[in-house]
């Protein structure tokens, strides 16, 4: 196998050189995701980020490897590239990114914005290039760092373009392509997190999501306020009222039982060492405002919190005008937008029904409320590591980075995870990624940290390279 100081120096040049160039490029293009730009298709964006990938996979070809393009009708597009396996090496890995991206955000300090790239303190700033454009690069920087004469499994890689929309185009596509994918042993993701920068992070569990609007409608139009106040209840305060049979005000606890799940043993286990390891940044490391606190300051409460724990999120708002050009007037309706993370076992489709049940029974002053909860996912909780692949992130964690893999769980959703988990149930899973402290994926200032992908490509190269010599 390639040595580490070999492997080391080649990732650093060719990220260096090929990667952050191309990276610095993609996060000019705006590809938002088809939930975020209905008309994707017609704006051409998606196609810009397509065939500048194209160009850079002809520019660096791993040798023997076939690139396809993917355009099932009405459909994202989807790049698949098949690369032999080598040294008479068994099995086939399967690798996974995507190209898409959230949307513009505010809030971007005064001298970045989502699509102006900026490389600042090994740090390149812009929308997509940690969540998770580096990706498609990175994987291929990884296998030709292991050379040819390491043997190797086939490598099938996938790179999405629907992934921010829940990925509804993914199914389609792993079904359009069973014969060239075939059966995977192991699947690497380069779509999680990392707990913090010093080691490599192994992402055990995902949550779950419910997302969708409550809509308070309780007039027509709107009334002078001095006039309907008293007499007609607030959309605002019915929506509150509403909101209140979900999550405890005072506390955040979300409150039916069905939405919690008990929490196995080794994802505790988890949970603890990973705490222990961050200490108090697990909760500094947010951006707080004022003397702001948080829900817990105990380190393994708050990674249980974020990974296994329902909690509520109120990401939009309709109906309420803004501070500076809002009127004395009783508003007519008020919609939220609501974001209802679940712990990683309990399905989404039973969690919908229960929000609905929730919001559309013995509705006070029979105000007009409609749901719409069409985002959905059920989590993923990873199956146990092989003994092999444990020792492996181990030893790739320690080679490239001086310390142990950690393992945890992420409070987002990968809906890939789940699906291919199912379709595959005797595969290993190695979930990881860059987005660590700060980095801020879907928010203002996200930014790619480049030192720690090189280091993590290096070890994503190092488990490759073991598990061709099984």
């Amino acid at each position: 196998m390639t040595d580490a100081q070999s492997t080391t120096a080649f990732v650093s040049t060719f990220w260096d050189d090929h990667i952050v160039p191309t990276i610095t490029e993609y996060i000019r293009i705006p590809n938002k995701s088809p939930s975020f730009d209905a008309n994707w298709e017609a704006n051409g964006h998606m196609e810009d980020a397509l065939q500048l990938a194209l160009r850079w996979l002809d520019a660096h070809p791993v040798p023997g490897m076939r690139v396809d393009v993917g355009r099932l009708p009405r459909r994202t597009p989807m790049i698949l590239v098949d690369v032999p396996a080598i040294g008479g090496a068994d099995g086939t890995i399967l690798m996974y990114g995507h190209l898409d991206k959230q949307p513009e955000m505010t809030g971007w300090r005064e001298d970045l914005g989502p699509w102006e790239p900026k490389y600042e303190d090994g740090k390149l700033y812009g929308r997509g290039g940690a969540d998770d454009g580096y990706a498609l690069f990175a994987s291929v920087c990884a296998l030709l760092a292991l050379g040819e004469g390491v043997p190797r499994a086939r490598v099938v890689l996938m790179i999405e373009f629907s992934e921010e929309s829940g990925s509804p185009d993914l199914p389609a596509y792993v079904d359009h392509y069973k014969d060239i994918i075939g059966t995977p042993d192991l699947v690497v993701c380069l779509d999680s997190g990392a707990g913090n920068y010093e080691q490599m992070w192994s992402t055990t569990s995902l949550r779950g999501l419910v997302g969708g609007t409550l809509d308070v409608s309780v007039l027509r139009e709107g009334v002078h306020s001095g006039d309907a106040s008293g007499v007609v209840p607030s959309s605002f305060r019915v929506a509150r009222s509403m909101l209140s049979r979900l999550e405890d005000p005072e506390t955040g606890r979300i409150v039916p039982e069905s939405l919690w799940t008990e929490i196995p043993e080794d994802r505790a286990r988890q949970a603890k060492r990973a705490g222990d390891s961050l200490g108090d940044a697990v909760y500094k490391r947010f951006p707080w405002a004022g003397g702001m606190q948080p829900t817990d300051t105990t380190p393994a409460e708050c990674v249980l919190n974020r990974t296994w724990r329902p909690a509520l999120s109120i990401t939009g708002i309709d109906g309420v005008p803004s501070t500076d050009s809002a009127g004395n007037v009783l508003r007519p309706h008020t919609r939220l937008k609501l974001s209802l993370r679940l712990p990683p076992t309990v399905d989404a489709d039973v969690a919908s029904a229960v929000l609905t049940e929730l919001f559309t029974h013995d509705v006070p002053y029979n105000a007009c409320v409609t749901t719409d909860l069409t985002d959905g996912a059920t989590g993923w909780n990873a199956p146990p590591l092989a003994s092999w692949l444990e020792e492996t992130l181990d030893e790739a964690s320690n080679t490239y980075y001086g310390k142990p893999c950690l393992h945890m769980g992420e409070g987002g959703s990968i809906p890939f995870m789940g699906m291919l988990n199912d379709k595959f149930p005797d595969a290993q899973f190695v979930v990881t990624g860059v987005l660590g402290p700060n980095s801020n994926a879907h928010g203002p200032n996200e930014f790619l940290h480049v030192p720690y992908a090189k280091k993590l490509t290096s070890c994503i190269a190092h488990v490759l390279g073991v598990h061709g010599r099984r």
